[in-house]
């Protein structure tokens, strides 16, 4: 019989002779950074923006009295594959504006004819007599005309809600002076002058307006529409000179400041008790401050009564040639305005921008601006906003402004010395402490933008930003 072997002892745990790094850390604070947010971006537009001090909440813009007439984008309603022209967006045309009797401009609109068209077609030929007008309600159009060498020289792209042939409703002679030809897929509605003839025939103010609209001033205006200042020059002797004066507009546009606001709740117990290292009141301002000021960018650009997307003159705004965002695209941006200082675009418009860039074997110079470097096309900084929309069909906008008072440029306003200011035009107010011991404050701030002459601000529009195929 084999004998029973002695249980082993237990085998005791080494004693533990300092504190435990678990124990520890119950009772040290740690290495701790502030609150962080995703959302804050740099805010290039509102750091550019020169802000001018806007007392009493709304700011004037006087200009010249111009005689400029509507030349806007008009829209359309679609019922599947029907598409109809909003009646009252006639309007837009330079020889209705102003027009508002609803029942012709009804007629007019119902006597508009679809048509589709295929990409490659030629829509009018450069030369042959010209018989309509055409607006376009979906698609692209390119205009060209002969170069001085014999060559195809481009003249404009045309895009939803454009339109050419005005001219054709009123002149019987009249002829196209280019050759349009689609881009893409897409449909036109076309008034023939017969039909707008038939029109005129029947309605008497319209053919009151028709008068008024030949009989305009047009030898009394500069290229930008303005009423011209009469002068003499390079004349001898003692000739009577002309007399003149400036007019200005009778309704010049007014800003009123927009706002935006929101109420921070803080509870006491927090306020109190969890103050230490950091403020928690002072971190939870911090943060609802860096969401109003990006609220703020987004507005600036796209509110519909002051952003700058919308209020970008129809005349300033442009279509990019292949829909990429070219050096040759920029440069006619450029070109359209004296002394453009920032162009705007969304990150991933940039980026389209440097594709084309070196696809053609060019790179962008670097300015420097705030001590900051950053990319820039012919001296002019490109700056991201990823305020400025892009759109499920990969499409985005590119924005170039002139800024300052003394530029005539686009500035943005603000009334500063709020009660209870804690920033330049923001005020955080305390609206009290409520039963549940929540304390409250009012976050407000208000702004606006305004553009002084139209050619301040001028857009690129619908820039594709999708990579190249192939």
């Amino acid at each position: 019989m084999t004998a029973l072997s002695e249980p082993e002892a237990p085998v005791e745990p080494p004693q533990q002779t300092s504190l435990s790094t678990r124990a520890a850390r119950n009772l040290a604070s740690t290495t701790k950074s502030a609150p962080q947010m995703q959302e804050i971006t740099s805010r290039w537009l509102l750091r550019t923006l020169p802000w001018v001090e806007t007392k009493g909440g709304t700011y004037r813009v006087n200009r010249r009295l111009s005689y400029t007439v509507g030349d806007g984008t008009i829209e359309f309603v679609q019922d599947g594959a029907d598409v109809r022209v909003v009646p009252r967006e006639l309007g837009e045309l330079a020889l209705l504006r102003d027009f508002d009797d609803v029942e012709v401009l009804n007629a007019l609109a119902g006597r508009c004819v679809q048509r589709d068209f295929a990409a490659g077609e030629v829509l009018v030929e450069r030369g042959t007599p010209a018989g309509a007008i055409h607006l376009i309600a979906h698609g692209r159009i390119k205009q060209t005309t002969a170069g001085k060498y014999g060559d195809e020289a481009a003249v404009a792209v045309l895009a939803d809600g454009g339109h050419f042939g005005e001219q054709a409703l009123l002149d019987p002679d009249a002829r196209w002076d280019s050759t349009a030809t689609a881009e893409t897929a897409g449909t036109l509605l076309t008034l023939s002058r017969a039909d707008f003839d038939a029109v005129l025939a029947s309605a008497a103010p319209l053919r009151a307006h028709v008068e008024q609209f030949r009989t305009l001033p047009h030898q009394r205006q500069n290229r930008h529409g303005e009423a011209e200042i009469k002068m003499s020059a390079g004349h001898n002797g003692e000739p009577e000179l002309p007399g003149a004066f400036v007019d200005y507009e009778l309704r010049p546009r007014e800003y009123e400041l927009s706002i935006a606001q929101t109420v921070l709740k803080v509870h006491t117990r927090v306020a109190d008790l969890y103050n230490g290292p950091m403020d928690q009141t002072e971190e939870q301002l911090r943060l609802t401050i860096e969401a109003l000021r990006e609220r703020q960018e987004y507005e600036l650009v796209n509110n519909r009564e002051f952003g700058l997307l919308h209020n970008a003159d129809f005349k300033q705004r442009i279509q990019s040639h292949s829909g990429l965002p070219t050096p040759d695209d920029l440069d006619e941006l450029l070109c359209r305005r004296r002394g453009t200082k920032f162009l705007f675009a969304h990150p991933k418009a940039i980026a389209a921008i440097g594709r084309e860039f070196n696809a053609r074997g060019l790179y962008p110079d670097h300015v420097d601006l705030g001590g900051q470097q950053v990319p820039a096309w012919r001296g002019v900084p490109i700056l991201p906003c990823g305020k400025i929309p892009v759109t499920a069909d990969n499409t985005s906008s590119i924005i170039a402004m002139r800024t300052g008072e003394e530029n005539q440029g686009v500035i943005g306003l603000r009334q500063t010395g709020l009660p209870d200011e804690y920033e330049p035009g923001l005020s955080v107010r305390f609206m009290g402490i409520s039963e549940q011991a929540i304390i409250s404050y009012l976050v407000t701030t208000y702004y606006s933008a305004a553009v002084l002459v139209p050619d301040a601000l001028g857009v690129l529009e619908n820039v594709q930003i999708a990579h190249r195929r192939g």
